[in-house]
């Protein structure tokens, strides 16, 4: 009787052992991809009324992202984003300069604006919602934005690229941008809404193979 006391015993290490087994592989397949942005074929433009009539459009010379997935399961994507204030341009210096100032980015107290996502939400296998904290000018605050999924491929040199449309808005006085001025016409010189759109192109960082 005792023997097979001993015997249901090992049977329920052995079982135990092997669930264990069976979840160290299932998280070994689940294995972290990485992605670095290729800034040679990427863009991330802003635009905002002017006087209520048209649109002008800047971007960011410099800025940089980083995304970790878990395989190529978009939902699972950490974003990290970051862009240089002191790059923006909109084709006009004196404006730019204006831009930097403390008016609009303040610039020289801080020099970067950051994105970092908390969750991706699937709408089907093209679009998706991309939630996380926008922080300009020292503030954070929640935002959403449209993601477009181009593709997935792997290109002539044996690299894997995936390919994104960025779109999103958001209201400038969240993030104490309170610049007015009013035309003579009593109109407002700038619209509050800014508009954001971004085409990022990503390859798959290869993982280092051991010696």
């Amino acid at each position: 009787m005792y023997a097979n006391r001993a015997e249901i015993a090992d049977d329920k290490i052995k079982i135990t052992k092997q669930k264990s087994n069976n979840q160290n592989k299932k998280q070994t397949n689940m294995n972290t991809t990485k992605w670095a942005m290729d800034a040679t074929h990427s863009e991330v433009q802003f635009k905002i009324r002017h006087l209520m009539v048209s649109n002008v459009t800047g971007h960011f010379k410099n800025f940089d992202a980083t995304v970790e997935t878990e395989g190529t399961d978009i939902t699972t994507a950490k974003v990290h984003f970051h862009a240089d204030i002191d790059s923006i341009s909109t084709n006009n210096e004196q404006r730019d300069g204006h831009l930097k100032a403390n008016d609009f980015f303040d610039a020289a107290n801080h020099p970067q604006l950051t994105f970092e996502s908390s969750k991706v939400d699937k709408i089907n296998d093209e679009d998706y919602i991309l939630h996380g904290t926008l922080t300009m000018r020292g503030i954070s605050k929640e935002i959403e934005l449209k993601v477009e999924l181009g593709g997935i491929v792997q290109d002539p040199w044996g690299n894997t690229r995936a390919g994104f449309s960025v779109n999103g808005k958001i209201n400038r006085k969240d993030f104490g941008v309170s610049f007015s001025m009013v035309s003579e016409t009593g109109g407002l010189l700038l619209g509050e809404d800014v508009h954001i759109h971004a085409n990022v192109e990503f390859t798959q960082v290869k993982e280092m193979q051991p010696a």
